[in-house]
């Protein structure tokens, strides 16, 4: 409305071509501080000309502009931007976990929640940066809703990381549990997942969610396969995990696999990963008939190589393994119990080990780090539990493999 803050932006549309690297930052954090909208034509042109430059940002003086500034509002903006919400900023990210934690407090949950958003979503796993959200968690968590709750425990588990305070945070999530369980089902059953991968098993709110009015409610909601998909899987991680677990169960009747198939990631990523590389190298070393590619096993985990072996190391052809070709389909009612599916496998097959080929790709590792996200790190102590013997193929080994027969070299020595 300001005829010369008008004129202003107008120059900067127009002339932003011309600017220098900073220039262009600080005209960003300006329009961020401002509060300008996303869709203003000012932070489009400014948003789509650092776009086009990402490659030759100087990431310290973005770190410098950003940190010495920053306020409530500014980064509420500033992870809310597409722009800085679709690219890695790691220096970025680094300086703002030395400097966060004298301001965590001003912070409103609304910005710490687009925060830990932002670091899960790069796995950028930053210890400092983490246990400045837990610390917030635990200060507030008490006046949070189980929504924002969930969003701010994602990180630890997504990172696989157990925060420094988790020994007060924890009892302090799960009191708050036992009091918000029913207001959002999904949430809970979210925040319960998070600390099961982080080996953390609250009892007192799994008498809970395992409840028939809990799951009476769930029935009754648009999200209730999703939150029987979660309950499945927290069911069978109670009985691999937490034996010693003597509440109530899941329902048989509401037992579902998590996953039917592979996950959204992988399949987005297919074309990047070394699986049709390892996929073709199998093929020519064993033979078609001696694995099965993208077998579901319960609970619901989707493995990327499933083969059999003796004990002198020979890989069988599936037609060898009565059991295995027995084995109910991963959807069958049957195929539901855990114990039992690995136990038809293995009864009368002592000689023999049930083998699972693990890719992994750069996506199930953190950021920069050999730790795989807490998720493939549950699914491969699910799978061990289970009797399964895991070979982790590792992308740090693949991306040093060159052609096909250096791959059938490769999985010759794994196996």
């Amino acid at each position: 409305e300001q005829p010369e803050f008008h004129a202003l932006c107008q120059a900067i549309v127009s002339g932003c071509a011309k600017f220098d690297n900073f220039s262009i930052v600080n005209c960003l954090y300006a329009a961020a501080a401002l509060g300008l909208p996303g869709e203003s034509p000012l932070v489009r042109v400014l948003e789509d000309e650092s776009r086009s430059r990402l490659g030759r940002f100087n990431q310290k003086d973005v770190s410098m502009v950003f940190s010495s500034e920053a306020n409530n509002k500014a980064l509420e903006a500033i992870f809310s931007s597409q722009l800085f919400y679709e690219n890695r900023q790691e220096r970025f990210i680094r300086s703002m976990a030395e400097w966060l934690p004298r301001k965590a407090e001003n912070l409103t949950p609304y910005t710490m929640a687009l925060i830990a958003k932002y670091v899960a979503r790069h796995r950028l796993r930053e210890p400092r940066l983490l246990d400045t959200i837990a610390n917030f968690l635990l200060k507030r968590g008490e006046q949070l809703d189980s929504k924002v709750i969930q969003k701010l425990v994602f990180p630890f588990s997504r990172m696989n990381y157990r925060p420094s305070n988790h020994g007060e945070l924890f009892p302090k999530l799960e009191a708050i549990l036992e009091q918000k369980a029913g207001s959002s089902p999904l949430a809970t059953v979210n925040i319960l997942m998070s600390m099961f991968q982080l080996s953390h098993f609250p009892q007192t709110v799994l008498h809970q969610v395992f409840s028939p009015a809990f799951i009476t409610n769930v029935m009754s909601t648009p999200y209730a396969l999703i939150v029987r998909r979660y309950l499945s899987l927290l069911d069978a991680a109670v009985e691999l995990e937490f034996r010693e677990y003597s509440g109530p169960r899941l329902d048989p009747r509401y037992r579902v696999l998590m996953f039917e198939h592979a996950l959204t990631a992988d399949e987005a990523n297919r074309k990047y990963s070394y699986k049709g590389l390892v996929a073709e190298a199998l093929r020519q070393l064993v033979g078609e008939e001696c694995y099965r590619q993208d077998q579901v096993l319960p609970p619901g985990y989707c493995t990327d190589f499933l083969l059999w072996i003796n004990r002198s190391g020979t890989v069988l052809p599936l037609s060898r393994v009565p059991a295995a070709s027995k084995a109910p389909p991963a959807t069958s009612p049957a195929a539901l119990s855990l114990r039992s599916s690995v136990l038809a496998l293995t009864s009368d097959l002592q000689d023999f080990a049930p083998v699972v080929l693990s890719v992994n790709d750069k996506w199930h590792y953190c950021q920069n780090s050999d730790i795989l996200v807490g998720s493939r790190a549950m699914r491969d102590r699910h799978l061990r539990l289970l009797g399964y013997c895991l070979v982790q193929l590792p992308y740090t080994e693949l991306e040093k493999v060159s052609g096909i027969e250096e791959a059938k070299h490769y999985l010759r020595q794994k196996l």
